[in-house]
């Protein structure tokens, strides 16, 4: 099923989100909606909050699916390894036409269950590492914006109360 994806404001997306005790039917059943609704706005990654669930699980795809082994599900991800830096120009699918450049680790580990419940820890470079990150982010309660400082953090948080005012946020 596809889900509503919260936008920049939703108290779930600035709250830490908790730790999966157990993964039941109903654990599956919200994996299963984050892989559908990322797929269906063409999205690299999406961290459970994103759709109104506080759960520390997140999907993530940078093939778009185009490779069969491109989908990665992480519930309860640790980051274990950081390396390099790359900036690149980033967006979020909870602060719809915003980008902006944000730094992020050139190579990341993440260690967590699989959909199945067995640990795994994957290594992720590129696009795939910056989506770990800022998938994990999402999970602590951050979106890029909070990464962002002067300028560019400040016209974008004029534009979003701008278009709270005119009733399109």
């Amino acid at each position: 099923m596809i889900r509503t994806i919260e936008t920049f404001g939703n108290e779930l997306l600035h709250s830490r989100a908790k730790e999966v005790s157990e993964i039941t039917e109903s654990v599956v059943e919200i994996v299963d909606d984050m892989v559908d609704t990322m797929y269906a706005v063409s999205g690299v990654g999406l961290a459970a909050p994103q759709i109104g669930v506080p759960l520390r699980i997140f999907v993530a795809d940078s093939s778009f699916g185009k490779e069969e082994d491109g989908l990665i599900i992480m519930i309860n991800p640790e980051v274990v390894s950081r390396v390099g830096i790359q900036n690149e120009t980033e967006g979020c699918l909870s602060l719809p036409d915003f980008e902006a450049l944000v730094p992020r680790p050139a190579e990341i580990g993440v260690s967590g269950l699989s959909r199945s419940g067995e640990l795994q820890t994957i290594k992720g470079t590129g696009l795939l590492a910056r989506a770990f990150q800022h998938e994990v982010d999402h999970l602590d309660g951050m979106l890029f914006l909070d990464r962002l400082r002067g300028i560019k953090r400040e016209m974008i948080l004029r534009r979003i109360r701008k278009l709270r005012r005119d009733g399109r946020w």
